[in-house]
């Protein structure tokens, strides 16, 4: 299993980098990268509505896509709209993905309003739908940010950071887990999980966010250093844990619905939530890291 898990990786984080470097080159527009997230998105949306589709929930996927699409292509708005002076272009950003988290918000009400007949569902399915739509679109949104922040020199280098320090993290805590864990760390929600599974993360998260920001700053021009140490420590640890909490809040949604996996889409990780349900709730943690803390920076910047 840990084989596998390694062999996924070394043919999707290169993938990535290609992908970033190809949007990388189409401008500010980033096409590429927006086409990508809407497949993510829509892909996403199925999944949790297949999964969340039980006892009184009963999801709509096409609304939950129109939503979640709504919400990641506001965050791709602030390139259309001019700034002003004094105005910083990632509030503007974040601003107009809270306005379509809301208008998303009020759509799923009208639609348990209209679908009313009789008492026992109708919060349920909100509540469940607004899970689906947070979920495959405001924090697809939220890691879309990278492209253009903190500084469109350091966006696919800060984002690599990312997924890099998230699924060492989550390798490193599999391994430690496999062959020393013993302590069950929330046995009802994750079996899987332990103690020393929770080290590993942490561990992992140091070493593989260190690693890349030491040497994969020389796949990007200009080339960024590491401008704090202190800084660099702290985001690997908060990348494991959070990464981590991430893995264990999506098990509490299958656990609940009694699902092992999102789906049946790739073996030994299981759909793409599970592919990216760590990333995905570490994602506005490492952004407000790189835009007040940044772990590394250009010279000269």
């Amino acid at each position: 299993m840990l084989g596998w898990r390694l062999g996924i990786a070394a043919i999707l984080i290169p993938s990535l980098l290609a992908m970033f470097w190809v949007d990388s080159q189409q401008g500010p527009l980033a096409t590429i990268l927006l086409l990508f997230c809407a497949l993510l998105s829509v892909r996403a949306s199925y999944e949790i509505c297949q999964l969340l589709t039980v006892r009184s929930m009963r999801l709509s996927f096409g609304l939950t896509a129109i939503c979640s699409l709504l919400i990641l292509f506001a965050g791709w708005a602030h390139t259309l709209i001019a700034v002003e002076d004094g105005i910083p272009r990632l509030m503007l950003s974040l601003g107009l993905i809270c306005a379509a988290l809301i208008l998303s918000f009020a759509f799923l009400f009208v639609r348990e309003a209209i679908r009313f007949r009789e008492p026992g569902s109708s919060m349920e399915t909100l509540g469940a739908g607004w899970i689906a739509v947070m979920y495959s679109g405001g924090l697809l949104a939220i890691t879309s940010q990278f492209r253009w922040f903190p500084s469109a020199d350091l966006g696919y280098y800060a984002i690599m950071s990312l997924v890099v320090a998230v699924k060492s993290g989550d390798t490193v805590a599999y391994t430690f887990g496999r062959l020393w864990g013993r302590r069950k760390m929330a046995p009802s929600l994750s079996p899987g999980k332990t103690w020393m599974g929770a080290f590993g993360a942490v561990a992992g998260g140091i070493v593989g966010s260190g690693l890349w920001i030491h040497f994969g700053g020389r796949l990007f021009e200009p080339t960024p250093i590491i401008s704090s140490y202190p800084a660099l420590i702290a985001y690997g640890i908060a990348m494991g844990v959070i990464g981590l909490i991430g893995d264990l809040c999506e098990s509490l949604i299958k656990r609940d619905v009694q699902q092992k996996d999102s789906a049946k889409l790739m073996p030994g990780f299981g759909g793409l939530l599970d592919l990216l349900d760590s990333v995905l709730f570490a994602a506005p943690f490492a952004l407000a890291f790189w835009v007040f803390w940044p772990p590394a920076a250009v010279v000269g910047q």
